[in-house]
């Protein structure tokens, strides 16, 4: 009985030590994978190779995760002209468009960021997460009920949205609360 008590911390401690071990090794290669897959894609553009609308999407999006939010817009709006011009599926159209408006509202530049919202749910009518990313940017803009609106479009879309179900929610309290 004497020994019990100090095998279990031991083992207790081994295991979260372990478990501690596992997630820092996560992020550690999570991290080292964007670093080369940017480092590879920056090569690319300075050698002045010609990028196509994907790769370029690829270098905003490592961009976006590491937060480089200028330089991802620089690049998306160089996928954006590029896909434009390449004939490129609505679908693709629709990622940059959504991923340029991200990088803006992260800059705080709502205004433009709904505008490219709009023009990804143009070319993707059914696309949650720009509807979402939407509903988002007129909440900041103080456009309470056309964002209401949006996350109800969301949810019918996606009924499993926790994301919308819960600012839909929180717009909800608002709007509904009488303003002093």
């Amino acid at each position: 009985m004497d020994t019990l008590l100090p095998q279990a911390y031991l083992i207790g401690l081994v295991l979260l030590l372990g478990l501690a071990a596992v997630v820092v090794a996560r992020q550690i290669w999570r991290v080292r994978r964007d670093e080369v897959t940017l480092a590879r894609l920056e090569q690319g553009v300075e050698a002045g190779q010609d990028k196509q609308a994907a790769e370029l999407y690829e270098l905003a999006s490592v961009q976006l995760r590491k937060r480089l939010y200028g330089q991802a817009v620089d690049n998306l709006r160089k996928a954006l002209k590029l896909a434009r011009a390449g004939g490129d599926p609505p679908e693709a159209l629709a990622l940059i468009e959504n991923a340029l408006g991200f990088a803006l509202a992260a800059q705080n530049n709502y205004k433009s960021a709904i505008r490219h919202y709009r023009s990804a749910l143009e070319a993707r009518p059914d696309y949650p997460v720009a509807l979402n990313n939407l509903a988002y940017a007129l909440e900041k803009q103080r456009n309470l009920e056309e964002a209401s609106q949006t996350y109800r479009r969301v949810l019918e879309l996606d009924a499993g949205n926790k994301t919308a179900r819960k600012r839909l929610e929180r717009l909800e309290r608002t709007l509904a609360t009488p303003a002093p």
